[in-house]
């Protein structure tokens, strides 16, 4: 099923690419995770019910509505562009008039990645390179306090994982590679086109 029908079925928009018109070195442009590699994940990774996921650099909410879809999982986005965080509110509006399934919650927040203040119920963590390392540093930091306060397994899922991340989290924190999926025929073309999971467990 290719991302425009899916979509359709989703009663969401998600679809399409955007950069950032005055460019960044921390923010990398919008793009949504394809269908046929979130198909991949989950697969062999699972969600419960009981599972809260948060998405950083959300954009229009796509991996959020899928999560939910699926799993009848609580989510929230993160986005700091208005405009992305505007359709991603939109997108929110039409699937909730679609969708019969009471239980799991979806929220939206418009803020920088590292102003989000990590709740306790907060789990399952999602990454598509959505900003440089020293952001990445700095939201992985704000995780680990939550898990401080509040001892919980969390883990963090990393869509075409950067080698500055994967370093930053095997030399400088508590998590380890937990599990790792390849996208079918796309990984054997490229490389990055894979998963990795990472998780913090309480001692």
């Amino acid at each position: 099923m290719n991302d425009h029908v899916m979509d359709q079925k989703l009663q969401i928009k998600t679809t399409g690419m955007r950069e950032w018109l005055n460019g960044s070195i921390h923010y990398n442009r919008y793009e949504a995770t394809p269908y046929t590699a979130l198909d991949a994940l989950f697969s062999e990774y699972e969600l419960t019910k009981s599972d809260d996921v948060v998405d950083f650099g959300c954009g229009k909410g796509r991996f959020t509505f899928y999560a939910h879809h699926h799993f009848q999982v609580s989510g929230t986005g993160i986005e700091m562009s208005g405009q992305l965080y505007q359709e991603a509110v939109e997108n929110q509006a039409s699937y909730m008039r679609k969708t019969k399934m009471p239980s799991g919650s979806i929220q939206f927040e418009r803020c920088f990645a590292e102003e989000y203040e990590v709740k306790s119920t907060n789990n399952r963590f999602y990454f598509f390179n959505p900003f440089s390392v020293q952001i990445f540093m700095k939201v992985i930091n704000n995780i680990l306090l939550s898990v401080e306060k509040d001892n919980r397994t969390v883990d963090l899922i990393l869509y075409y994982p950067t080698i500055e991340y994967i370093e930053f989290l095997e030399t400088n924190t508590s998590f380890e590679l937990f599990e790792e999926v390849k996208v079918p025929r796309f990984y054997e073309v490229n490389d990055n086109e894979r998963f990795l999971i990472f998780r913090y467990e309480p001692l």
